[in-house]
């Protein structure tokens, strides 16, 4: 139905204008009386060979919800009942803004790709948090993206992480810090080795510092990083991250690069995600998983449309990968049919459980 039906309705329109409209009716289905834990049960059946504990915390599933598709978590409900085993909403900014001037949303049908220069456009942190703790169950884990206001210096960009840790401690599943967008000026220069560390140290404290104020155990803090950045600079990147007591890697962000794109809409400015990464971004875990020799789990993310995508990500080093684009073009199925995939892949090898399959081919 959603090929034939609404894929073909939704695309008429803008696409920023689609993604708000696909939102609403989400968020409508999400406040449905016991219809997101019913769907779930069916969407989502148990499978021990999925199943993997990290962090302490369960994932019925290794296939998430990648940031930027629900930024304020108006629908968490309903993307947690289509079967993906976390979410991770936001990014979101300590004070609400409006992001970049429309048009900032492009699609490439051509080329399975999406181009965004949305710029952390959010309803910020109060909001969130708000809406988090109105949540009368919690299915899957919610890890919330931070990044920091477009007026904020980089000089304090810090203390834009730590606020929105601060706000959001008690709803938060996880943290997830981004240095990689390319859509607000000056934050990929967050990327560089000794910034990192000082940034990844400074929300760790305020991580401890909220674990100590609520006794409440203290949820993970992941780094997110950029496909474009040298392999040099990406080494010492992975390191500082893992020097300054990051719990896990999430590789990549949206990408700079347009090599190989055929649709018109290759000459607008802004990240590009989907299809065009997917080899890209395995590399990159490749990398990353033998930088850090699985020290810390990593969580693979670009151009992921099929069950053999996910898999030859989590062979190559990813205990977990998240889906975004894919979503758009392949509609609300995609989870299940993941999930599905990804247990007959695992048959298939002899394997008893996702985590057997974590770096075999790093």
């Amino acid at each position: 139905m959603y090929r034939r039906v609404l894929k073909p309705a939704l695309f008429r329109l803008d696409a920023e204008d689609a993604h708000h409209l696909t939102l609403r009716a989400l968020g409508a289905a999400s406040r449905v009386p016991a219809w997101p834990g019913a769907a779930r049960r069916i969407l989502v059946p148990a499978d021990p060979r999925l199943t993997q504990t990290l962090w302490g915390r369960a994932f019925a599933s290794p296939v998430g919800l990648a940031a930027g598709l629900d930024k304020n978590g108006e629908a968490v409900p309903a993307f947690a009942a289509l079967g993906f085993g976390f979410l991770e909403v936001g990014t979101v900014t300590p004070l609400g803004q409006p992001g970049n001037d429309r048009p900032r949303l492009f699609r490439l049908p051509d080329d399975g790709a999406l181009i965004n220069r949305m710029g952390f456009n959010n309803g910020g942190a109060e909001a969130l948090r708000a809406r988090l703790a109105a949540l009368p169950t919690r299915t899957a884990p919610v890890w919330v993206n931070i990044g920091k206001n477009k007026a904020t210096p980089n000089e304090a960009a810090v203390e834009d992480y730590r606020a929105c840790v601060r706000t959001l401690y008690e709803v938060a599943d996880g943290f997830v810090v981004n240095v990689s967008s390319p859509n607000t000026p000056g934050l990929r220069a967050l990327q560089a080795a000794g910034d990192l560390a000082d940034l990844v140290r400074d929300v760790g404290e305020e991580v401890e510092a909220g674990r100590v104020r609520t006794a409440r155990r203290a949820p993970p803090v992941l780094v997110k990083l950029a496909p474009d950045l040298h392999p040099a600079d990406f080494e010492a990147s992975v390191g500082a991250v893992l020097e300054a007591g990051a719990d896990g890697l999430i590789v990549s962000n949206t990408t700079l690069g347009r090599a190989g794109l055929t649709h018109p809409h290759r000459e607008q400015a802004g990240g590009l995600s989907g299809r065009p990464l997917t080899e890209r971004s395995t590399a990159l875990v490749r990398d990353a998983y033998r930088l850090t020799r699985g020290r810390v789990p990593i969580v693979g993310v670009g151009g992921i449309f099929t069950p053999e995508d996910a898999y030859a990500k989590i062979r190559a080093g990813a205990s977990l990968i998240e889906v975004y684009t894919a979503l758009i073009y392949e509609g609300p199925r995609l989870p299940m049919r993941l999930n599905r995939g990804l247990a007959a892949l695992l048959e298939r090898d002899g394997l008893r459980n996702v985590a057997e399959a974590v770096g075999v081919e790093a």
